[in-house]
């Protein structure tokens, strides 16, 4: 019921059908608690789905994440676009001083968004664009954590509480994207900084790289005459790079639709593991911290199971089998449904003269393949993997077979 009393009182919302049917928009009024109407357009999956919430940079407005949004409504998720206050056609000005947002302007947006019929309220992403779509993505995130499943950052930075957030929000998906081509630098080091503080193993990196950084001229500004726009900043890199809508809205599908709250383990986000796993015992320690990890949340995952294995795969070829064994069977404990992980340990048990633990791997992988109800590895399903697979692992139980 406080949740229905406070959309009655904090919003009030004028609905006009938009010109432009194409993108299935709505143009919508929002009242901010203040009174203050800003102005939004609403782009519906006509389905029941998740919500995505998208905050413009200082020189744009909601306009430029058009392409995006109608691409996301098309596969599924309910995206709302916001023209901050004082920006585009939204009423009330800006705090010039601190060029921060009124999170109440922020909040007003986001129970408009999860008010939406059909929108899964606790399935919510974030994309923030520039120094102020980012932060107050950053900080959305940080007043809604259980709603909020993953976020989409692009040319930007956040503040001291923000950073704190994202290196204490370890089961969060984020991406990051910059291009040293950004005209407002040093906005490229401000995202390396936001991904290197943030802790998540699925966290992913999008870097555009140039001969040598963009040099200094203002800081990001609303006055758009001031830094002349090269196509380095913010959505304004879409039709420099016209892959990176495609990138984005996979990534909110993954995280928002495939996998909610979730995204495939990054073998640069999970150095330190990766890391570990190479010196001694270093399987074991990764093990419990896998462990206690899982006991927040079951489907975690702290690294990609392809890297580990290629770790495995080099003890063994060094003649190290016992090494490999402790590696192959971290991966099989991660990913215990992957056909390749358990051909994996079976091939180290059997180099290692346990013939037992070699048949019982192998003829997992079999199952697993035969089963066709997951794919063969969390990194691939091609037939052609599948086949590979399947020689291998027929080849190691022809091998336990007496006079064969």
């Amino acid at each position: 019921m406080k949740q229905l009393v406070f959309l009655s009182t904090a919003l009030t919302l004028t609905t006009i059908l938009a010109e432009p049917a194409q993108n299935r928009a709505r143009i919508v009024d929002v009242k901010s608690s203040d009174g203050t109407v800003l102005k939004a357009s609403y782009f519906s999956a006509a389905k029941p789905g998740p919500g995505v919430l998208l905050f413009h940079q200082s020189n744009r407005t909601r306009k430029s994440w058009d392409q995006l949004a109608a691409q996301l409504a098309a596969v599924g998720i309910n995206t709302l676009t916001l023209d901050m206050r004082g920006f585009g056609e939204s009423g009330g000005k800006p705090d010039k001083a601190t060029r921060l947002t009124d999170a109440r302007d922020i909040d007003t947006a986001f129970q408009y968004l999860v008010s939406q019929p059909g929108v899964k309220r606790d399935v919510i992403g974030l994309g923030g664009a520039g120094w102020l779509g980012v932060d107050n993505s950053v900080q959305a995130a940080r007043r809604h954590p259980t709603e909020i499943k993953s976020l989409a950052l692009i040319s930007g930075e956040t503040l001291r509480n923000g950073l704190q957030f994202l290196h204490e929000a370890r089961q969060l998906p984020e991406l990051f994207v910059f291009s040293d081509d950004d005209e407002y630098p040093p906005t490229q080091d401000a995202m390396k900084l936001l991904y290197v503080t943030a802790s998540s193993p699925s966290k992913k990196l999008v870097h555009y790289a140039a001969a040598e950084d963009a040099p200094w001229l203002w800081y990001e500004t609303s006055d758009i005459d001031r830094v002349p726009a090269h196509g380095g900043h913010g959505t304004d890199m879409f039709p420099v790079h016209p892959e990176l809508p495609g990138i984005i809205m996979h990534w909110f599908v993954t995280t928002l639709i495939k996998t909610p709250g979730h995204a495939p383990a990054d073998t640069i986000a999970s150095a330190d593991i990766i890391n570990h796993l190479q010196t001694p015992g270093g399987a074991d320690r990764v093990a419990q911290e896998l462990a206690e990890a899982r006991k927040k949340d079951s489907e975690v995952q702290l690294f990609p199971e392809i890297t580990a294995s290629i770790v495995g795969q080099d003890f063994m070829r060094e003649g190290d089998v016992k090494s490999g064994i402790d590696v192959f069977k971290l991966v099989v404990l991660a990913y215990s449904d992957s056909a390749d992980a358990n051909d994996s340990l079976a091939g180290a048990y059997l180099k290692d003269g346990q013939k037992d633990l070699a048949r019982q791997h192998a003829e997992k992988a079999l199952a697993i393949l035969d089963s066709h109800k997951v794919p063969a590895s969390s990194w691939t399903d091609t037939n052609e993997y599948r086949g590979e697979i399947r020689r291998d692992a027929e080849k190691i139980l022809k091998q336990l077979t007496p006079g064969s």
